[in-house]
């Protein structure tokens, strides 16, 4: 099993006490902080690297393993990069473990090392999953271990719209972006659904009233180690924003791991979700007829979820005080 077990001396059981308060969070997250794109020019993601920092820093979370799967950048990358920011930035160690390369395949449904970490610790006890990725190690671990269900307290997840013109636009002159995690396993999402769980979303609505602009990468430099590297590896990817037109960059998957540190500073709605195929808006000067799979949220009918769509006046300070924390 590819597994990796960081910092292992003894914890005082004081240590245990106290975190044993603390909600216990499954990350799982397709990590490509500093990678170059494969199939095209320029940089990957970087705010799963954020999302990560922000939950090693708060005191009312402790992350009881984190998986890697798919998505912005391979599988093999996103694992080293898992791996990286437990052995050189988490204040206590972590498990970390390498999960689906691909998407679901529903006529072959195979098992790896993170579905498997993952139903082990949620027979020792229940936890909440932040999947900041394709949901497929997810999904998995529900077709496999539909009796876990239960024990699942709720999963956050990077995704959805209200309408299918709800379009992910950025940059001036304007171009869309893709919902990938939705786009990149659309079965996965389907199974979370159909299963029950409490199910949050954090789309693109909520985090593109974010931006996080070369001053406040400046902040990061001058923090702590972790926040030191962040700013080191989001230069890139700040100046591919810059040159497309924008102020800076929304870091997506940070608006998750905030809303499990402090709902509060997150506005919120319940709403249900459900799956729709329309044309395909990434393909908007294309004469030919394309069609794709939706996550619509609206109140009509579907799977209820909470919505999540706006952040409080004082967010970006928020933000950026729990970025920089002191340990």
């Amino acid at each position: 099993m590819d597994r990796i077990n960081v910092k292992l001396q003894r914890i005082p059981s004081r240590t245990w006490k106290r975190l044993n308060k603390k909600k216990k969070v499954w990350v799982d997250t397709d990590l490509a902080v500093g990678m170059k794109r494969y199939q095209r020019e320029g940089y990957s993601d970087v705010d799963d690297g954020y999302a990560i920092l922000q939950l090693f820093q708060a005191d009312n979370i402790h992350i009881t393993g984190i998986s890697a799967v798919f998505g912005n950048t391979r599988i093999d990358d996103a694992y080293r990069l898992c791996t990286e920011m437990v052995n050189e930035f988490s204040p206590y160690p972590i498990p970390v473990y390498k999960g689906a390369g691909e998407r679901t395949d529903l006529g072959q449904v195979e098992t790896n090392d993170a579905v498997e970490a993952m139903a082990e610790a949620l027979r020792k006890e229940p936890m909440t999953i932040l999947a900041i990725g394709p949901a497929t190690n997810v999904g998995l671990l529900l077709l496999r271990y539909p009796e876990l269900v239960s024990r699942i307290q709720e999963v956050v997840l990077v995704a959805g719209r209200r309408t299918p013109t709800s379009y992910f636009e950025i940059g001036s002159p304007v171009r869309r972006a893709p919902d990938l995690n939705f786009d990149l396993d659309n079965d996965a999402f389907r199974i979370l659904f159909q299963r029950g769980l409490k199910v949050v979303l954090c789309p693109f609505e909520l985090s593109n009233k974010v931006w996080l602009t070369a001053k406040d990468l400046g902040q990061l430099k001058n923090g702590s180690p972790g926040t030191k590297w962040l700013y080191d590896k989001s230069g890139p990817w700040l100046q591919q924003w810059l040159e497309a037109g924008d102020i800076g960059f929304n870091p997506f998957d940070v608006l998750a791991s905030h809303y499990l540190i402090a709902p509060e500073d997150i506005v919120m709605e319940p709403l249900v979700a459900r799956l729709e195929i329309h044309a395909n808006d990434m393909q908007w000067k294309d004469e030919q007829q394309n069609f794709k799979q939706y996550l619509l949220c609206d109140r009509g009918e579907g799977f209820p979820i909470l919505y999540c769509y706006d952040v409080v006046p004082n967010y970006h300070k928020r933000l950026m005080q729990s970025l920089l924390k002191k340990n």
